[in-house]
């Protein structure tokens, strides 16, 4: 099984791979779990900005992630996935425990992080910045984990990307505090999302677990996680009207839950690097959302810095390269 596809925010994202892109199968189908997994993620920061309006950030991460572990949970319970006849659920503690550790890192901590984030700064800026999870991700798989190995071409990706993030912050306009602290929090949360990336294919991607299983396991420990801890994120003062509780209702049963199966669907058709193009409908949907939903503003800066992080993800991917200096005649 392969999972680097998985998609934790909204948006997801794969870590680089050097096999060749995949032919794309599959029919309307496909192209409709597609979109709507697209739009789903590249919406989910225009439902953070709506829910933050009634809900503290640490009651948005946690209902999110609660209500995706139900959906998710609920699915598995009525498709009860297999691989091979073997158990719906797995037996060794040992994989409960790295799953643990990829619910806490692909959901627990970043869920916090961006909605802690999207305080201060637009829906549309972080469905910018979370595009970086790619660049983070071929990062972290290097050179943490070691389930990578990028060439010359894939390196100038990676710093391409961080040249992107760069014209995105604008550190030449930016103050110490608020917006800058907001977008070096969205950042960590990409981070983290590397982490979980490099740390699956080390760990887990050769098991025998279902897709759909997989995604539960992950949504559903982090949200095991958040029940714990109800005392110190979920109680608190609220303000509930229709429009938090259906943007609420959507990031979490749609965008922690059901855009996970949709993309496992479209994974299975076209393969993980034809899936993974995603991560360009996103930022697009988030964007336009917050402009024209919101009324956000947008400078200059932030759409070209996208459009240099997404030159960098396509040479990290591997999709793009640099042309080879011809050999030296004999």
């Amino acid at each position: 099984m392969d999972t680097r596809t998985s998609t934790p925010n909204a948006a997801p994202a794969a870590a680089p791979s050097s096999a060749p892109p995949q032919s794309r199968k599959g029919g309307v189908r496909t192209w409709v779990q597609f979109l709507a997994a697209g739009l789903v993620w590249g919406a989910s920061f225009l439902f953070i900005a709506v829910a933050l309006t009634g809900l503290s950030f640490t009651q948005v991460a946690w209902a999110r992630i609660v209500f995706g572990a139900i959906t998710l949970g609920l699915v598995v319970l009525v498709a009860r996935p297999r691989v091979d006849g073997g158990p719906v659920l797995p037996r060794e503690p040992a994989v409960w425990l790295h799953f643990l550790v990829i619910g806490v890192t692909g959901c627990v901590v970043p869920f916090l992080l961006f909605a802690w984030a999207q305080q201060s700064v637009t829906s549309s800026l972080a469905s910018i910045l979370n595009a970086t999870t790619p660049i983070m991700t071929a990062l972290i798989a290097t050179l943490a984990f070691r389930v990578e190995r990028l060439d010359a071409s894939r390196w100038l990706g990676v710093l391409v990307g961080i040249v992107g993030v760069a014209v995105i912050i604008a550190p030449w306009n930016a103050e110490l505090g608020g917006d800058l602290a907001g977008q070096l929090a969205i950042l960590g949360a990409t981070a983290c999302y590397g982490v979980m990336f490099g740390y699956t294919r080390r760990f887990l991607s050769g098991r025998p677990i279902a897709a759909t299983t997989f995604a539960f396991l992950q949504v559903g420990t982090a949200g095991a996680v958040m029940l714990l801890l109800t005392p110190w994120l979920a109680v608190g003062p609220v303000r509930i009207d229709a429009a938090v509780v259906v943007c609420l209702a959507i990031l979490g049963i749609a965008g922690t839950g059901l855009a996970y199966v949709w993309n496992i669907g479209v994974i299975r058709d076209w393969g993980p690097t034809n899936a993974s193009t995603v991560t360009y409908v996103t930022p697009v949907v988030g964007v336009v959302l917050g402009v024209l939903i919101l009324r956000e503003p947008l400078t200059w800066n932030e759409p070209i810095g996208a459009l240099v992080v997404m030159a960098g993800i396509l040479l990290a991917q591997g999709r793009v390269r640099m042309p080879r200096r011809a050999a030296a005649r004999a």
